[in-house]
């Protein structure tokens, strides 16, 4: 666990140091790193999906997951009820919503090769390698969105050592069980969620993230009943 632990780290640190540089930076200078963010996502979220999609053999079950977990989080409030959770101050300072911020490095951070495949790695072979590119790349990038969004960027941490945490504990108890298949349609729904955040960081469409978080569910629920079903 040791690094996925210096993962988590690496992002708190950025944030810290984000944060620090965001007082020295003028409101117009903000706005650029803000509309930077906004296209990297796009970017980053793109590049998953059409690096992912033809290694894809259920070509349809990003559509039907997003589909269906965007209804259940619809019915479940989550953007809303994530907003109302983060977003308390905006109204009183006029700050940059949290919300967004959060939501998009969340996915920057859990959604890809490394933060996936290397937790799997660590537990298996005790290899970290994957685990300390990733940390190195997340410590840039936490920075860069802190000086956005301020030091609430540090609530990503724990999100990310849970999900990667999730990857090793279950590589420890079963080494087959996370597959190559299953990666692969994590990895294609969540490029299209980046690149959903990117929209709204843009201002161009609030497409309420938040509430396709559940299309991840519907994955592993899918292969889950599969594999019960010898398919």
């Amino acid at each position: 666990m040791i690094g996925t632990i210096v993962n988590t780290a690496t992002i708190i640190a950025g944030a810290v140091i984000g944060s620090y540089l965001k007082r020295g930076i003028k409101p117009q200078y903000q706005q650029a790193l803000f509309n930077a963010m906004g296209l990297c996502s796009l970017a980053l979220g793109f590049n998953a999906f059409c690096q992912n999609m033809p290694k894809s053999n259920y070509p349809v079950l990003f559509i039907v997951s997003l589909a269906l977990g965007s209804l259940i989080g619809f019915m479940l409030k989550l953007d809303e009820r994530f907003k109302r959770l983060v977003d308390r101050k905006k109204k009183k300072d006029g700050s940059v919503p949290l919300s967004e911020g959060l939501s998009t490095g969340i996915l920057l951070y859990c959604i890809g090769t490394f933060s996936m495949v290397g937790p799997v790695l660590s537990a298996l072979y005790g290899d970290n390698t994957y685990l300390y590119t990733n940390a190195t790349l997340d410590l840039i990038t936490s920075a860069v969105l802190a000086t956005t969004y301020g030091i609430g960027m540090v609530w990503a941490a724990p999100v990310l050592f849970c999900w990667q945490g999730m990857f090793y504990l279950i590589a420890k108890l079963s080494a087959d069980a996370i597959t190559d298949d299953i990666r692969t349609e994590l990895c294609i729904v969540g490029g299209i969620l980046i690149a959903a955040s990117g929209l709204s960081i843009l201002k161009i469409k609030d497409c309420k993230t938040i509430n396709m978080l559940p299309a991840f569910l519907v994955i592993i629920v899918f292969f889950l009943v599969k594999s019960l079903l010898g398919l």
